[in-house]
């Protein structure tokens, strides 16, 4: 199969296009035929070596976690889907190497969900990693309830704009930190409230806008904005912090913090299916790349600058 990958850790012109062995479905497992794959930051930082004191790594490396495609092959008892079945799913396994920016990917059936039909298979693609995130990040570690006011601090990239749907979907308050030409993108998406981080204090901003707290804070950005967000105290008693951006953030030992790295959840994409295809999230697509030009959208997404989902379509 045609695939892009590394063979060392390094800068991102080491990604290379070319042949490597189709996988074969082991038990469990099903094959897909990659028809999109969302590009993330995180696929740049694993590529420059990063990630790899936390995950350890085989060569060759093919990048990617995010996937859209059809089941072409079942293993040996995987049942839970049909050949054709169109399916979407976080392919992050315990060691980077197989990865999404291919034409195939073996991986367990329990990862995997029917993906939304509402949207194309490109923004299926772009889905799984940041709305598993932002899911995870809300109900999971925050415990998010209808009725409580949620702060996004960057709100306007890949997680946040998931956060901000599925909030606005649980009947939760949003109020958005991000740059002011993206205020109106994050209040067509659901946000109550829109702060500028530029030339402003943002704990500030945020404490007029809700003199009583707010109940959790997601830090999706880097900056100084969170520094702010704290020393102004708009967090309430037994809120939560909860960061995908700093495992150990300079905050007292009272507040209740929570650092998450997504996890693989089919039940949590189901959940995230049905919201997309009852019309509740979109994803919008940016930009979208072949194979050949992997290198060039790990570059672009690394800049942070991009809006929308980056997709590679083998």
């Amino acid at each position: 199969m045609k695939a892009a990958y590394y063979n060392k850790f390094g800068e991102l012109d080491n990604i290379e296009t070319g042949e490597l062995d189709k996988p074969e479905p082991g038990e469990g497992e099903v094959l897909v035929r990659i028809k999109a794959a969302g590009v993330n930051p995180v696929d740049a930082f694993a590529t420059q070596g990063m990630l790899k004191d936390a995950i350890p790594s085989e060569f060759p490396t093919i990048p990617g976690w995010d996937v859209a495609g059809v089941v072409e092959k079942r293993g040996h008892s995987a049942r839970r889907f049909n050949e054709g079945d169109e399916v979407y799913a976080y392919a992050r396994r315990p060691v980077i190497q197989h990865g999404t920016f291919a034409e195939y990917i073996s991986l367990p059936e329990s990862y995997l969900a029917k993906r939304p039909q509402k949207v194309s298979m490109e923004e299926a693609g772009g889905i799984p990693l940041v709305g598993l995130t932002a899911y995870q990040a809300l109900f999971d570690a925050a415990q998010m309830e209808e009725g409580q006011t949620l702060l996004i601090l960057g709100a306007s990239g890949g997680v946040g704009t998931l956060a901000i749907q599925l909030a606005k979907a649980h009947g939760i308050k949003v109020i958005g930190v991000a740059s002011e030409k993206n205020h109106n993108y994050m209040k067509e998406l659901g946000a109550d409230a829109t702060v500028d981080y530029k030339d402003n204090h943002v704990g500030e901003m945020v404490a007029a806008i809700e003199p009583d707290g707010v109940d959790v804070i997601f830090h999706c950005s880097r900056g100084d904005a969170l520094d702010q967000v704290m020393e102004t105290g708009v967090l309430k008693d037994n809120g939560h912090l909860i960061s995908i951006t700093n495992s150990n953030p300079d905050i007292s030992d009272d507040i209740n913090f929570q650092y998450v790295f997504v996890e693989p959840n089919s039940t949590q994409l189901q959940h995230i299916q049905e919201l997309i295809d009852d019309g509740k999230i979109k994803v919008h697509v940016s930009k979208t790349y072949d194979l050949e030009e992997a290198e060039q959208a790990l570059k672009d997404v690394q800049s942070l600058h991009t809006r929308g989902k980056l997709i590679i379509a083998p």
